[in-house]
């Protein structure tokens, strides 16, 4: 058995570009930077960062334009795929990214929302957004959900 299955979390290094394929198929590309926090052997804070291109196709790349600028934070769920192209030298290159399989936008900050809001200026009662409803617990011991038919 094999298994290509990558996740990241991390935050976009600039704004998606949205292009199409010339069927249609909205095709879109973006970077997103992780990092990694450890202690050295001497106790000393060490900090790595690692940069990540990223494909979406169809409605993901149109979501990802819509909703994604620089900055934001987006999990990442996908497969590895590396391709050989020519630059304009005609020298062979690879390129390594990840194939978005599925795309979760991170919190968005009051300025990012849409909403317009600034410390400057107050939303107005549409604008205000609503407060966070509570999260319903599951039971799976009720006899109508059974633990297999969770997916997770």
């Amino acid at each position: 058995m094999n298994l290509n299955k990558v996740f990241i979390l991390g935050r976009l290094t600039g704004d998606p570009q949205l292009r199409a394929t010339s069927t249609g198929t909205p095709v879109g590309t973006f970077s997103v930077a992780t990092n990694r926090v450890w202690k050295d052997k001497s106790g000393m804070k060490q900090e790595e960062a690692e940069y990540h291109n990223v494909v979406a196709w169809g409605r993901q790349a149109e979501i990802a334009n819509q909703f994604l600028r620089k900055g934001s934070m987006v999990l990442i769920e996908g497969r590895l795929r590396t391709r050989t192209w020519q630059d304009k030298q005609g020298q062979n290159r690879k390129t390594t990214e990840i194939i978005s399989e599925r795309l979760q936008l991170g919190p968005r900050s009051m300025s990012q929302a849409g909403t317009g809001f600034s410390p400057q200026s107050q939303p107005s009662a549409e604008e205000t957004p609503a407060p966070s409803q509570e999260l319903p617990e599951i039971n799976i011991d009720e006899e109508n959900i059974k633990s297999e038919d969770l997916p997770f």
